[in-house]
């Protein structure tokens, strides 16, 4: 069930965005303006256009509240505690990597000659 659902959304989007791509442009962005026979007038109200958007968008809403409750409702901690085998010990790992051995010593500096060309060697 839920995967028509699904189907049906992914449906349902796919012609949401239709319409509204083939919906004329009225200009004047965000309703400032535009012409007297657009959105606000019982003309345009009346648009076909217009009308199938308002029920795809709340189509489109509805089957999103759908698909997730039937996504919390399907979901439960009894079917992840039923994968975790609990047979295993874990393993007592040093999260430093030490394994107990003392530190090996710091290596003493190797000595140049007093004669070497190089500068920075004193």
């Amino acid at each position: 069930m839920f995967l028509f659902f699904t189907v049906v959304q992914a449906i349902v989007a796919a012609a949401l965005i239709g319409v509204i791509l083939m919906q004329r442009s009225e200009g004047g962005g965000l309703g400032i303006g535009g012409s007297p026979g657009g959105l606000m007038s019982a003309r345009g109200a009346a648009d076909f256009l217009t009308r199938s958007t308002k029920w795809l968008a709340v189509t489109f809403i509805a089957l999103s509240i759908l698909l997730a409750a039937m996504a919390v409702e399907g979901v439960g901690t009894g079917d992840v505690e039923s994968t975790l085998d609990r047979s295993v010990a874990p393993a007592e790992i040093d999260p430093l990597g030490d394994t107990g051995a003392a530190p090996a010593p710091a290596a003493a500096p190797a000595e140049t000659p007093a004669d070497s060309d190089d500068p920075l060697a004193e």
